[in-house]
């Protein structure tokens, strides 16, 4: 960036108005009477208005609330919509499975949904499916209803390849511009993104076709996974032994589901198997720490003729690791070279987490493109989104699109969330397998009530010995570094992760990310970091601590690093989500008063970073929006440094109406979303017709109603 648009520190500046028609929006008066605005805001002193969490905005930039409906005129049009459709209009939209499936196979072969081949080459003929293909090709009629092209150069101009989206691009005009032939010569790489789901994997995941050597090794060690078996599960093992060489393979990816669907959908619980290989019970909170009878009976005989001084667990596992039979896709070899082989803990490869500003894994918005914003300014951990194991289990590839990572990300690591031994360990040979990554983090704080209801996230507070179940399980199933993410306890008032805190470094944590709040707290009040810190102190040497919640500025991260030396980090979430600029102002030192223009250009990095990452046709270009406006969402609530009258910001702050700066300024501080949908018709284009929004993330913290 420019040092010359970023040396403003803690001036108001005058902003220059962009010139744009579309925008309307009443410059703020300066000489306009005090009178005029709410008399709660104008008559409290700046010291009130912070002990209120109102943030104090200069008088002069302050306006009059913004007009909305109101509360009763809402309520009536309500009803009337209640009343209005009858019950057989409510049958008629309801539509089955087949009927839905049907419909989007007929739309799939409209004229608006080109079939990718023909519209990359152009060719007619270059389909291989003909007749049979599931998209049309009917390119005039596809060109006849095709949006008109945006404004703008095809993001993948630079490549050493055509555009992948050919007509469908809705840059179609910059690529005659560029080359007249239609192929775009460059430099760069057509894709720098890898973690991608192999195709035979997806199948074999579908099928439940999938062996994991590794994990069922480790839960059978830990007495977790017993060795019944079916005789079609034992004939399905012989088929399928050799049918991918070089691969995990895969037998129930399953097991005890805690969670199935698509977290933005919906979650259901998964099948359990009639004879399923665990042990553990769906309704108890803890897991079984012996071997079950069955298994000691036929181990005994092995188990009295071995006479040395080790444990009876360690000779079990001795026989289980000798077994002829390749019984769950194990490795043949002895107990002594299984063991010497077998990295112990603290052995394992370490990542040094401290003094490096980590960019914590956000559900929606932390998508990979806004995690190159970040990197870009300054971020120097990455984590991708959560997913849900038994998702990535079952191979969905919505779930696995979760775990994607860009070149750029040099320190990456991806979060999984399970409720049982089996699915995190699975989950973690598959990812271990199919990913590059350099950490993997068990989420244990998720608030989601679909989440917690199915034992995961923050349900796993109240069952400790679950929890070290899973994370025994997941650290001794692959060799890399094992983090975990939990908050102070379920119940607010009642912490224990404090009694934890050394039994998760010894159970093969490598790291551990405290979040300030319980689990029934959600994201109201402010974070505790007092307990954090007491938990920092606690923690043994080999386990770093890093914190988690309300760091909003340098400030901020100064304050809890003086304040405590054993944290080693500091993961920032939300600060991220409404300034991403803010790994630049802790890298500096400074509060960086930016401007409306280099805010504007922030978000035009993400859109050509989105555009390349979801595509430049037309459904890349409105799912580029989607994530957009649920990111605008958040960065509404940034109140420029200019504007106020005590810096820095809290997070807890919830600002008055108030002008900015310039018009622009003005539209993006706005907390309504038709002006969010008017900024990403500046970088996206019109949206089209019917077009809604409503996002899908409201914080507790910064609700009007609820924190008065």
């Amino acid at each position: 960036m420019d040092e010359s648009a970023t040396s403003t520190i803690i001036t108001t500046t005058e902003e220059s108005v962009v010139e744009n028609p579309e925008l309307s929006l009443v410059p703020p008066p300066p000489s306009e009477p005090a009178d005029s605005h709410p008399q709660s805001h104008s008559e409290l002193t700046t010291e009130e208005l912070v002990a209120k969490s109102i943030a104090p905005i200069k008088k002069h930039f302050l306006r009059p609330p913004p007009l909305r409906p109101s509360s009763n005129d809402a309520v009536s049009q309500t009803a009337t919509a209640a009343t209005a459709p009858s019950q057989s209009s409510f049958v008629k939209d309801k539509k089955s499975k087949r009927q839905l499936k049907r419909e989007r196979r007929q739309d799939q072969k409209s004229s608006k949904n080109i079939c990718p081949l023909i519209a990359k080459t152009g060719d007619i003929t270059s389909c291989p499916y003909n007749d049979k293909c599931r998209f049309s090709h009917d390119v005039e009629g596809f060109k006849a209803q095709k949006p008109e092209d945006i404004e703008g150069e095809c993001p993948f101009l630079d490549s050493e390849e055509p555009c992948p989206y050919g007509l469908a691009c809705r840059f179609l005009g910059t690529h005659k511009s560029k080359d007249k032939d239609g192929v775009l010569g460059g430099k760069k790489k057509m894709s720098d993104e890898c973690n991608g789901l192999n195709k035979d994997v997806q199948k074999l995941l579908w099928k439940n076709k999938m062996k994991f050597p590794k994990a069922d090794a480790k839960l059978k060690a830990l007495g977790l996974l017993g060795k019944a078996k079916s005789k079609t599960k034992i004939v399905e093992e012989k088929e399928e032994h050799e049918t991918v060489p070089g691969t995990c393979h895969v037998t129930d990816g399953n097991g005890i589901s805690e969670v199935n669907g698509d977290l933005h959908t919906k979650l259901e619980s998964a099948e359990v198997p009639e004879e399923d290989d665990l042990d553990i019970k769906v309704g108890s909170d803890e897991p079984p720490m012996k071997k079950p009878k069955s298994v000691i009976e036929e181990n005994g005989s092995s188990a009295k003729a071995n006479n040395g001084d080790a444990t009876f667990m360690e000779k079990v596992v001795g026989e289980s690791c000798t077994q002829t039979e390749p019984e769950a896709g194990m490795d043949v070899t002895t107990p002594e070279s299984d063991r010497s082989l077998k990295l112990h803990p603290r052995e394992k490869k370490i990542i040094d987490f401290r003094e490096k500003l980590y960019l914590a894994p956000l559900t929606t918005v932390g998508n990979l493109p806004f995690r190159r914003v970040c990197k870009v300014l300054g971020a120097d951990v990455t984590c991708g989104e959560m997913a849900m194991c038994t998702n990535l289990l079952q191979g969905q590839a919505s779930e696995w699109a979760l775990l994607r990572r860009h070149s750029s990300e040099d320190l990456f690591g991806v979060q999984i969330c399970g409720a049982y031994p089996d699915t995190v360990a699975r989950a973690m040979e598959l990812i271990d397998q199919e990913c590059t990554v350099d950490f993997i983090d068990i989420n244990m704080g998720c608030p989601i009530d679909i989440v917690v209801e199915k034992g995961a996230g923050s349900a796993l507070l109240n069952k400790p010995m679950r929890i070290k179940s899973i994370i025994e399980a997941a650290s001794g199933t692959v060799d890399k570094p094992i983090t975990v993410k939990v908050r102070t306890g379920f119940f607010e008032g009642k912490n224990r992760i404090d009694s934890l805190i050394t039994d998760i470094g010894n159970w093969g944590a490598s790291a551990v990310t405290i979040h300030g709040r319980s689990c029934q707290q959600r994201y109201s009040k402010l974070a505790n970091w007092d307990y954090v810190y007491q938990c920092a102190r606690k923690a043994p040497d080999a386990l770093q601590v890093m914190g988690n919640g309300d760091v909003f500025s340098y400030l901020d991260w100064n304050t809890r690093k003086a304040d405590c030396p054993e944290l080693a980090t500091c993961m920032i979430a939300r600060g991220a989500l409404i300034k991403p600029w803010i790994f630049t102002e802790i890298k500096e030192q400074r509060h960086w008063d930016i401007t409306s223009g280099e805010r504007l250009n922030i978000l035009k990095d993400f859109v050509r970073l989105g555009l390349e990452h979801w595509g430049s046709d037309t459904k890349g270009v409105e799912t580029t929006r989607r994530f957009l406006l649920e990111w605008l969402s958040y960065t509404c609530r940034y109140i420029p440094v200019g504007l106020l009258d005590v810096i820095p910001q809290r997070l807890n702050w919830r600002p008055p109406s108030y002008y900015g700066r310039d018009d622009l300024e003005t539209l993006m501080v706005s907390d309504s979303a038709a002006d969010w949908v008017r900024i990403s018709e500046m970088l996206l284009g019109k949206v089209p017709d019917g077009f809604t929004f409503a996002p899908k993330h409201k914080s507790n913290a910064y609700d009007r109603a609820e924190n008065g």
